[in-house]
């Protein structure tokens, strides 16, 4: 149950729901006792017919009497009993809520490096599937928890003031069931948790089948995709149903010791008749029922008590995940007025995960208004520079700072704010191709899409489509071609109007003469802005104030395009190259 204390500040926020689910509970039982103790009264009353003499009618009357009363005390307790579960089950759905809330802002705070551990299926098992069986420990099981605890204390002390040595016999079976529950509930707990690691298993794996499933049919690999989902589910299904043994034995056991305490109160109850020691068959019937209003909880103690192990193998994981501490820390809560003027100071960056250095002692400066290019091979480091300006990732060598302040000093959300960025593999998310553009800038006008989607040169592409700027695109804006989506990547980008621009190779997929349109509209939307362009295109780059090439993450060469083109070098070579291959074109 350590892990499962996490949860007692939702009871806390909770209490009113809990303390009346609780006051009702006790007033359900209460008058869920009156039927036993009329149905021995009845029995009092037939006997009394024969030892007595008693008239018909008036046994006739007391057993109507009785028999109105039984009615109406259990359909009290029936309202009181749907009260309770309204209640209880209620605040567990507020909890659920707010630990899906929790959880979900937890993951918007973690950083790149725990993505990269982490695969996407298990995090969505988290926030789903573990989230849920902590919803059941919070609901079900605490309510049924309240429920058998508050029946079993006013069952046995009603048991003990009719016959204590009755109600001892009754329970002595009670501690077996325990001791069975005890060891049961461990094996469940061990069980519960490995099935959970095979669920998140399939759940990753499913996740990344349906993602890259162009892939896995362009390859032809579905047969072999279908042969290692079939074995994982396998393996999982195999967890599944050793789990659910154990949780079947509960149900005959807790039967069967309910069978051995009616057998019980038979028997003792009708020595004790014989004896003299009880004066009424209807004290043994009382006893029968007493027992039988106990099945249910003593049958769903071993219900609760999967569930609660189920639980906190589920809220282990929760909290394993929850204690991780992002590892970029917003320092400041100050507003920062971000201007967009950018400089490197001897910065060397290595990525803890793979150890690899992909910037060594760079240093450059980009004030606002002006226009960076960065050029270099694949792997060179381009893109790391522009996941340090967004800070990304923080630097243990050198400096960055933003108008003069240290990066790590800058209010962190407003430094993101005052960023629009286009990645290099251009993400838009299943909806419509104007609330992708407005991603950028929520309260965005119609007529300010358009416009972005202009500058980007992708608006004419819309408008063809039957729904134009309604159309929804598929996951990851499989709808749109790899040039279309880098437009309206970029379109998102323009309409922010962000004081720094980051542009990660966004022209790869598009022809030249597009190309050349899109950054004629950027010179003009960047006049006051601080903008950075990472490409492999000198066309690109050539209209930028300054320039650099990177090479195994290091400075070889920079200046302007005029002064680079006139030296030896990558740049000049590289420009070359692309200005036959565009002759030959």
């Amino acid at each position: 149950m350590k892990e499962l204390q996490y949860l007692n500040k939702y009871f806390v926020k909770y209490k009113f729901h809990f303390l009346l689910g609780i006051i009702i509970t006790i007033v359900a039982q209460i008058f869920s006792l009156f039927t036993p103790k009329l149905i021995s009264k009845s029995f009092e009353v037939i006997e009394d017919f024969h030892k007595k003499g008693l008239s018909n009618e008036v046994v006739k009357t007391e057993l109507i009497h009785n028999i109105f009363w039984i009615i109406g005390t259990t359909l009290i307790a029936g309202v009181l009993t749907f009260l309770m579960r309204q209640t209880l089950i209620v605040m567990s759905r507020h909890v659920e809520f707010d630990l899906k809330n929790e959880v979900f802002k937890h993951y918007e705070v973690l950083d790149q490096n725990f993505y990269k551990r982490n695969r996407t299926g298990d995090l969505m098992n988290r926030i789903s599937e573990d989230v849920s069986k902590v919803r059941m420990y919070v609901g079900p099981a605490v309510m049924y928890t309240i429920n058998t605890f508050i029946r079993f204390t006013v069952v046995i002390i009603y048991m003990y003031n009719v016959s204590p040595r009755l109600t001892l016999y009754t329970i002595l079976p009670l501690p077996i069931l325990a001791f069975i529950i005890f060891k049961l509930s461990q094996e469940i707990n061990k069980r519960s948790t490995i099935f959970q690691q095979y669920l998140s298993k399939v759940s990753s794996f499913t996740q990344e089948i349906f993602s890259g499933i162009r892939v896995v049919k362009a390859y032809a690999l579905e047969k072999q995709y279908q042969n290692n989902l079939d074995d994982l589910a396998k393996e999982s299904k195999s967890k599944s149903m050793s789990l659910a043994g154990v949780q079947s034995l509960f149900g005959p056991l807790m039967i069967a010791l309910i069978g051995v305490s009616n057998l019980t109160v038979i028997y003792f109850g009708g020595m004790m008749y014989i004896d003299g020691t009880i004066k009424s068959i209807g004290t043994i019937a009382e006893f029968i029922l007493y027992v039988n209003m106990l099945t249910w909880p003593v049958a769903s103690i071993g219900w609760v008590s999967s569930l609660v192990q189920e639980a906190e193998a589920s809220q282990k994981r929760i909290n394993e995940f929850l204690k991780i501490e992002p590892e970029i820390k917003n320092k400041t809560t100050k507003k920062t007025n971000i201007q967009g003027n950018i400089e490197f100071r001897n910065v060397t960056f290595t990525y803890e995960d793979t150890e690899i250095t992909a910037l060594q002692n760079i240093s450059f400066t980009v004030k606002r208004g002006e226009t960076l290019a960065i050029l270099g091979k694949t792997g060179s480091g381009k893109s790391s520079i522009l996941s340090l300006i967004t800070r990304m990732y923080d630097i243990k060598n050198g400096t960055i700072t933003i108008d003069g302040k240290k990066i790590d000093e800058v209010n962190l959300n407003d430094l993101r704010n005052s960023i629009g960025i286009v990645p290099q593999d251009a993400f838009l998310f299943s909806d419509t191709i104007k609330n992708n553009i407005k991603f950028g800038k929520e309260n965005a006008t119609d007529e300010e899409v358009i416009d972005a989607a202009k500058k980007a040169v992708v608006h004419n592409n819309i408008i063809h489509f039957k729904k134009q700027y309604e159309t929804i695109l598929g996951e990851r804006g499989i709808t749109l071609s790899g040039g279309q989506k880098q437009r309206v990547s970029i379109a998102r980008a323009i309409i922010k109007n962000p004081e720094i621009l980051l542009f990660d190779d966004c022209l790869s997929a598009v022809d030249t003469e597009t190309e050349e349109q899109i950054l004629n509209n950027l010179l003009e939307i960047s006049k006051d802005k601080t903008t950075i362009i990472v490409s492999h295109r000198v066309s690109s780059a050539k209209n930028a104030d300054k320039i650099i090439i990177l090479d195994e993450g290091q400075i070889i060469q920079e200046g302007t395009h005029n002064q680079l083109v006139n030296q030896d070098g990558y740049y000049a070579e590289l420009y070359a190259k692309q200005l036959s291959e565009k002759e030959l074109n």
